[in-house]
């Protein structure tokens, strides 16, 4: 995810930050940071699989329960460590605390999801009564007689109703439909990061580029997640507030996949079969970083990103800041 290298970075300058006032809460920030680079890593694998069949014993469901046990874990710390223990001075780890939890829903509803948003669901089959000549061999409930056609009463053994096969991963995690609380999950983050955060910031644009991500791939909302990228865009352009050079680029290239997300709603071709957690294209190796070229190039070639007030090392105040925009 596009967004996984600003929450990492994120998440160690906020570790270090409180290590000596907090040091409880800095440990499990590390925990989440360390967590978060090796789901990093297996999402880009899983992405890499043209189809992930979660109920047959194959090689890549060591890799499907890895994903679904280690979103777990992260989610447990989320939940009952990190959320209850941010102060209120924290803005910007509430937020992104808040974001995290939404990103393990979304993987639980990517991959773990039932019914699943990629892959048709097996139907059930009820037994039926078919009186007549003919066959129904949509079902397996009922057998036609050789003589007169009737159905055989009662059912003969092993004929049974057949029950959809739930997925291997069932004694990881509850099988069950993890849309709404991912809904809502996603709902409160972007509520948080609009009340707390300036439209430029790189946390709430983390948080506005995923939820457009979840919107399309899950909930299947083209329309949603163009409004809401849109949006995210506009929120960056009547944004006042000065920012460093390291916000300014995670901020360019967040924008920028913002718009690559409005023009893949646009043709059609922003969703597939397989799993994907941001978006497709989006997902860069755990470790790697965008250079700084790459920004410029963004920022100046595609005319996405608007002038930006930034914090440098000019002459300005006292406090060595200048209040010049990038060109």
């Amino acid at each position: 995810m596009a967004t996984a290298d600003v929450d990492q970075k994120f998440l160690g300058q906020f570790a270090k930050r409180i290590n000596n006032s907090n040091p409880f809460l800095s440990s499990f920030l590390y925990k989440v940071l360390g967590l978060s680079v090796l789901l990093a890593k297996k999402l880009v694998r899983a992405r890499r699989l043209r189809k992930l069949d979660t109920t047959r014993d194959t090689k890549s469901l060591q890799l499907y329960h890895h994903i679904i046990w280690l979103s777990r874990e992260g989610l447990i710390m989320i939940e009952q460590f990190i959320i209850p223990m941010v102060s209120e001075n924290l803005v910007e780890l509430k937020v992104l605390s808040y974001k995290l939890r939404a990103s393990f829903y979304h993987i639980f509803v990517l991959f773990h999801n039932q019914p699943s948003v990629h892959q048709t669901a097996i139907p059930s089959f009820t037994p039926t009564t078919n009186k007549g000549k003919g066959a129904d061999r949509s079902s397996i409930a009922s057998s036609p007689n050789p003589f007169e056609g009737g159905p055989v009463q009662p059912l003969p053994p092993g004929l049974s109703p057949v029950s959809i096969p739930k997925p291997s991963a069932a004694f990881l995690l509850p099988v069950t439909d993890y849309i709404p609380a991912a809904t809502s999950c996603f709902t409160e983050a972007a509520a948080f990061a609009d009340a707390l955060l300036s439209g430029s910031h790189p946390i709430r644009l983390s948080v506005k580029f995923e939820y457009t991500a979840y919107m399309y791939d899950c909930l299947h909302d083209a329309d949603g997640s163009t409004k809401l990228a849109q949006q995210a865009i506009k929120d960056v352009y009547n944004a006042q507030e000065g920012m460093d050079d390291d916000q300014f680029e995670d901020a360019a290239i967040l924008v920028h996949e913002l718009g690559m997300r409005i023009k893949r709603n646009r043709s059609g071709s922003g969703g597939s079969n397989t799993p994907k957690l941001g978006g497709e294209g989006s997902t860069p190796r755990a470790g790697s970083s965008p250079s700084t070229p790459r920004a410029s190039k963004m920022v100046r070639g595609e005319g996405i990103l608007p002038k930006l007030p930034v914090v440098t090392n000019g002459v300005g105040g006292p406090s060595g800041t200048s209040t010049e925009r990038l060109r």
